[in-house]
């Protein structure tokens, strides 16, 4: 699509331009991404959604890809933000969900996933097939791997030419954890070679050829690669630009191609600047926004504890713990410890698995007692300030109305600041 283009067209001819790819499905962080782009006069805003969340079986969040585009559109309604500023993109598109099956019904069901993202109207379409299916050898072979893309962007080419509009934009490659993140403590990472990431492109170009999806091939836009950034559950590996420097120039002789770096959750502000100064202009985050949300969620309930009479308040943080005890399904293959030591993950760990639960109900009727308690006895600015106080300032300064939601809001554009200031040179924000 033009917009996706023309921003890699703007990098590819020097200027230091990128674009942040908030992964999330919880409608606060979705609003908070939307509030955020109105504020800092963003011209597109990227929400990506994974194979996992969304998926014509209704993945983890229940919402199908027409689900999620109606979910989508509105909020940006709500927030008056307008629906052609929106790129939506889907994340992994593939046969992770369904890797339990054989290859052929795995993919059988990839090509469904996919024309229905299209379909739907996403039109930044990352094709990933890393992922072995119960009959493949593990690893996959690169050459299977890239065959089995194309097979995907081949559905998603011929469901655009039966629905119409702007035509998709892709991403290809992988070297990142399977979407939900790695289960282990993470060793320091190997950077993806040049010569490995310049073989992923010329073996996808070759297979693309080979079916006939050469006019495809100029709306490839980027490659995902391992740039030496990921999180664990309690430390983050932050980019060592030297380390990347090779793979940074690997790019130089491909016209119309950047790096998708994936899991920049919790990188330094710095760090995010270098990672698009290097070419890596398009920067995901996921689990840094939810944990965001989680810290903004824990400030409110440590208000309501000094602020609402016991009698009346939500017990918000004692619920949650409790719902993700009692359904360990999401969290089991990742948390290994026992006693303090697991709640502790249960609330603080950097992969936020805690993402998993908000839509329980009893968890979501706590939060909506938790809001309406803090709504109906709003709590004096000296308590905002303690607990929220990022969200305090931006509250005060813009002169909005402090609420619940609005404080969550605010928490979360403050991690979004860092990212959109990374994505926006200084001569840009002089052009705007």
């Amino acid at each position: 699509m033009k917009t996706m283009l023309d921003l890699v067209a703007r990098h590819k001819a020097g200027r230091a331009v990128g674009i942040t790819s908030v992964c999330s499905a919880h409608p606060l962080v979705v609003e908070a991404t939307f509030a955020h782009a109105l504020k800092v006069g963003s011209d597109i805003t990227l929400i990506e959604a994974t194979c996992n969340q969304v998926n014509q079986d209704g993945g983890y969040t229940g919402m199908t890809p027409a689900d999620f585009v109606a979910f989508v559109h509105a909020i940006a309604d709500k927030v008056g933000l307008a629906r052609d500023r929106i790129v939506l993109g889907g994340d992994h598109l593939g046969p992770n969900p369904w890797t339990h099956l054989a290859a052929e019904a795995a993919m059988a069901k990839a090509e469904v996933l996919v024309a229905q993202y299209v379909a739907a109207g996403f039109r930044k379409i990352h094709a990933d097939c890393s992922m072995s299916c119960a009959d493949d050898p593990v690893p996959l072979p690169e050459a299977v791997i890239a065959r089995r893309a194309a097979q995907l962007i081949a559905i998603a080419e011929k469901t655009h030419q039966g629905v119409g509009g702007e035509a998709p934009v892709y991403v290809i490659g992988t070297e990142v954890p399977v979407p939900g993140g790695g289960h282990e403590d993470l060793p320091e990472l190997e950077v993806t070679t040049p010569d490995a990431a310049l073989a992923t492109i010329g073996t996808h170009k070759t297979i693309f050829a080979e079916l006939g999806l050469s006019t495809a091939w100029p709306r490839v836009i980027a490659t995902v690669v391992q740039p030496g950034v990921e999180f664990d559950h309690h430390k983050v590996i932050d980019y060592d630009r030297a380390k990347a420097a090779k793979l940074s120039r690997a790019l130089d002789g491909q016209a119309t191609l950047v790096f998708e770096a994936h899991s920049t959750d919790y990188q330094t502000p710095k760090a995010l600047r270098e990672l698009v100064e290097d070419h890596f202009a398009i920067l995901k985050v996921g689990p840094g926004v939810t944990f965001a949300l989680r810290e903004a969620l824990w400030a409110l309930d440590a208000i309501e504890r000094e602020w609402i009479a016991p009698d009346r308040q939500s017990h918000f943080r004692d619920v949650v713990v409790e719902r993700m005890t009692a359904d360990p399904r999401n969290w089991a293959k990742y948390y290994h410890a026992t006693g303090a030591d697991l709640k502790f993950d249960l609330q603080y760990s950097l992969s936020d698995r805690i993402r998993y639960y908000w839509p329980d109900s009893e968890i979501t009727a706590a939060q909506r007692t938790l809001f309406d308690n803090l709504a109906e006895q709003v709590p004096p600015l000296a308590l905002i300030s303690q607990y929220l106080p990022d969200a305090y300032a931006i509250i005060r300064d813009g002169g909005l109305e402090l609420t619940p939601e609005n404080l969550v809001i605010a928490h979360v554009g403050a991690t979004l600041d860092a990212y959109h200031s990374a994505c926006t040179p200084a001569l840009e924000l002089i052009d705007a």
